[in-house]
């Protein structure tokens, strides 16, 4: 039963992002969190603070707004002390220039008490540095900045 709730919490989470509702999934975010986006571009990099976590979906919704997720698969095991919720999907988005954007990845997140702990973005990266690359030749200069990081 408790697998079954999680499992919930994570799809509602992503419904979320859907509707661009970061602020919503940032209240699941334990203020002890490792948030870690694949890379050296715009959104990569680690954060440890849910102000940077925030800063960093304002970014990612400026830089690939319409974000979609489709999510394919979503397993949960552990218990509430030590969960661990492996999370696959393709997202889909039509970045600034106008292009389409299509990668495919997991989340692999760890909550203890119903707090996110952790989160791993396992991703094609040189999808994510192409469309920042597209994107600064539109004229995005966010787009080549520094990963937000703390």
């Amino acid at each position: 039963m408790y697998h079954a709730i999680v499992k919930k919490l994570a799809l509602q989470s992503f419904e979320n992002l859907n509707r661009g509702n970061y602020l919503a999934v940032l209240k699941t975010i334990s203020p002890t969190i490792t948030h870690t986006f694949s890379g050296t571009h715009a959104l990569g990099g680690t954060r440890h603070s849910v102000e940077a976590m925030q800063r960093w979906f304002e970014r990612l919704y400026r830089l690939s707004p319409g974000l979609n997720f489709e999510i394919r698969n979503v397993a949960v095991s552990g218990w509430p002390w030590n969960t661990t919720i492996a999370v696959e999907w393709v997202d889909r988005a039509t970045p600034a220039d106008g292009s389409a954007y299509v990668n495919e990845g997991v989340h692999v997140i760890r909550m203890r008490w119903g707090k996110v702990t952790y989160l791993h973005a396992y991703l094609d990266t040189q999808r994510t540095e192409a469309m920042c690359r597209g994107l600064a030749y539109f004229g995005m200069a966010e787009a080549t900045a520094a990963p937000i990081e703390d």
